[in-house]
């Protein structure tokens, strides 16, 4: 047996069976290795590039949607030269309805930025990486595990939620991360880098897939027997499941998406009757358009209204 199944099935040792996290970590770790998605950011020829591009994609924006838009992505521009080198608008059409279009935005930056202080290599190391525009703790850290195999706790909402039940035995983190928390992922992530990598991997996964906010499987779960908020009756659990989504309809978040979705669609300029017959309330649609001005989403020239060059 070969792969990430092979190492969370080594044998335990004296110094595992005083870790008080190894048998956790090794049937997350087993579980991974049996069914882990087929994603091409964790294909064998991936590169630190590729995963960086698909670290910034996911971000609250689910695989599915992501998936298509990152093969797109990575076809055009497969290295960071070539998003540097790009149009504003080019990217901005290319990240569609990915949501959250300043994120395309900071993504050319961070090209540019690799381009002009790494000659166009994603750099080693957290530190060096946290000074890329758009890339913050989890970034850097994700981008350290899954595209250097270097050790770094990776800890996103799915990690933290796997660990709320299993080891702190409540339904849900807190809103914000804690410094408890923190402690408790450094605690749970191995020192080596092999075992960090594929922990990061496989809790992300489980948090994803299993261990959902709403809806866990726990019948499903690897840890189902040893997780905590489990053995402790779930409690809180009504209040999870109650737990909602933030509202879409007749949002300024619907209101922008609208407007960047006319000018993606249209060949250049957009007259600003245009602009404002995509939404009903003109004051709401003011503050909206106003916003991607200042974002640098949108130009306006005169009258119209069209994507950054």
């Amino acid at each position: 047996m070969t792969g990430p199944a092979a190492r969370a099935a080594r044998p335990t040792t004296a110094a595992t069976a005083r870790d008080p996290h190894a048998d956790l970590r090794d049937a997350v770790g087993r579980w991974f290795g049996d069914t882990a998605r087929d994603l091409p950011w964790r294909a064998p020829d991936r590169t630190p590039w590729g995963v960086l591009v698909s670290e910034v994609m996911l971000q609250q924006t689910p695989v599915v949607r992501v998936e298509p838009a990152w093969r797109a992505w990575m076809e055009r521009w497969p290295e960071p030269a070539d998003l540097a080198a790009a149009s504003t608008a080019d990217v901005l059409r290319a990240w569609g309805r990915l949501g959250y279009p300043r994120r395309a935005l900071r993504l050319q930056e961070c090209a540019r930025t690799i381009v002009a202080r790494h000659d166009g290599v994603v750099p080693l190391g957290e530190e060096a990486l946290r000074a890329l525009p758009g890339v913050g703790e989890y970034t850097a850290a994700a981008v350290t595990a899954f595209a250097h195999a270097q050790r770094a706790v990776v800890v996103d909402t799915n990690v933290r939620r796997v660990l709320a039940r299993a080891v702190g035995g409540v339904a849900l983190p807190a809103p914000s991360y804690t410094a408890a928390e923190r402690a408790t992922a450094a605690a749970v992530a191995p020192t080596d880098d092999a075992g960090a990598v594929l922990w990061a991997a496989a809790s992300m996964e489980l948090g994803a897939l299993v261990c959902t906010a709403r809806s866990p499987r726990c019948g499903a779960c690897p840890v189902r027997d040893a997780c905590a908020w489990r053995r402790a009756g779930r409690p809180g659990d009504e209040h999870a499941a109650r737990r909602r989504t933030q509202a879409w309809a007749g949002t300024d978040r619907q209101v922008r998406g609208r407007v960047m979705a006319a000018l993606r669609e249209a060949p250049g300029p957009v007259a600003g009757d245009t602009v404002r017959a995509v939404w009903h309330d003109a004051a709401q649609l003011d503050r909206c358009v106003a916003s991607l001005v200042e974002d640098g989403l949108v130009e306006q020239v005169g009258g119209r209204y069209r994507l950054p060059d």
